[in-house]
């Protein structure tokens, strides 16, 4: 029998982080996408580590197999943290990175290029039958830039400015933002896991 490990996903980019990391332990991996059946489950908690915990553990329930959920999002310090939980869908239900981003910079609008610190935030959830569920957390801290930089990644990277790196995350190479960033930090420590769970 073939052991799996289903990410509550239906974002490809992250299922192939995932296939790499699970394939020197003989693990397929499956994301939401080969399983259509499986409803999304809806983000209740107030905390990313709640609504990751949630996801992994309903999935899991109702597959009976190690499932691996994230919640991640962006927390702007100049707006008391938020969009925080509400990141994919911060300018409305319609999930859209382009409005949620212009939501963002018309927030800020007048506030000065000092006090724009923001971070990401990324936490991981590993759930399956008779193990107890697990996290992990990476964050990625930096500044929210004026305007957009960069055509590279997805939601607010073209907004998020790394000054160790002085670039925009949508201006960083693949290799380059999973080395510095949240979910790439929280992948590693999983990794770490893995070997104990499998």
């Amino acid at each position: 029998m073939t052991k799996r490990v289903i990410i509550a996903t239906k974002n490809q980019g992250k299922a192939k982080e995932f296939q790499n990391m699970f394939a020197p332990y003989g693990y397929e991996v499956q994301t939401l996408l080969d399983l259509p059946h499986i409803d999304d489950v809806e983000e209740t908690g107030s905390t990313f580590e709640e609504n990751a915990i949630l996801k992994a553990e309903t999935v899991a329930e109702e597959l009976g197999a190690m499932v691996i959920a994230d919640d991640s999002g962006l927390a702007v310090d100049a707006l008391d943290g938020r969009p925080g939980v509400y990141s994919a869908r911060y300018a409305g239900l319609e999930k859209s990175d382009e409005a949620n981003i212009d939501k963002v910079l018309d927030e800020l609008k007048d506030v000065p290029n000092g006090d724009r610190s923001a971070r990401f935030h990324c936490v991981l959830a590993i759930a399956g039958p008779g193990m107890e569920t697990r996290t992990v957390t990476g964050t990625c801290d930096g500044q929210i830039l004026q305007e957009r930089r960069g055509t590279n990644g997805f939601g607010y990277d073209p907004v998020f400015f790394v000054p160790s790196l002085g670039k925009s995350m949508a201006e960083l190479l693949p290799k380059e933002k999973s080395s510095i960033s949240h979910r790439g930090i929280a992948l590693e420590k999983l990794g770490a896991l893995i070997t104990d769970l499998v």
